[in-house]
């Protein structure tokens, strides 16, 4: 990436743009490195962090499931295409509960915490559930 390339990120106020294309990507990122940090010395995750990893999961959830549409004719004629409002992705559940996404794939794989496909590798767990199994168990580590 050029010099020139990196400055159609950034706006004016210093805020740096992330491209849907790669907002998975970074969300991966961000999430291993905070899984890590939270778990090295028990910190909480910051309002502002949580805003960004939302924005990011939504941007990539988006991509997605316009890849999917694109791959999958008549998906949204069917009504099989997922409705995504209210629901977190493996990656922000991970966050959220100070765990690992490979904790919550197995919760999802055990039946502990319901979920659904919206896309071809995105597993959407509702909200609502999501707030009940953390209050419910009072455990948020693997």
């Amino acid at each position: 990436m050029s010099h020139a390339d990196a400055e159609h990120l950034t706006r004016a106020d210093g805020a740096v743009i992330v491209p849907p294309s790669v907002a998975g990507d970074v969300l991966r990122a961000l999430v291993r490195d905070l899984t890590a940090r939270v778990r090295a010395d028990g910190g909480e995750i910051t309002p502002g962090v949580r805003r960004l990893l939302y924005a990011l999961h939504s941007a990539a959830q988006q991509t997605e499931l316009e890849c999917d549409k694109s791959t999958a004719p008549h998906s949204a004629d069917t009504g099989t295409a997922p409705s995504t409002p209210g629901t977190v992705a493996v990656a922000e559940a991970a966050a959220l509960m100070g765990c690992s996404p490979r904790h919550v794939r197995a919760l999802i794989g055990a039946g502990r915490l319901p979920a659904r496909r919206v896309g071809a590798r995105v597993w959407g767990i509702d909200r609502d559930a999501l707030d009940h199994y953390r209050h419910r168990t009072g455990d948020t580590t693997p």
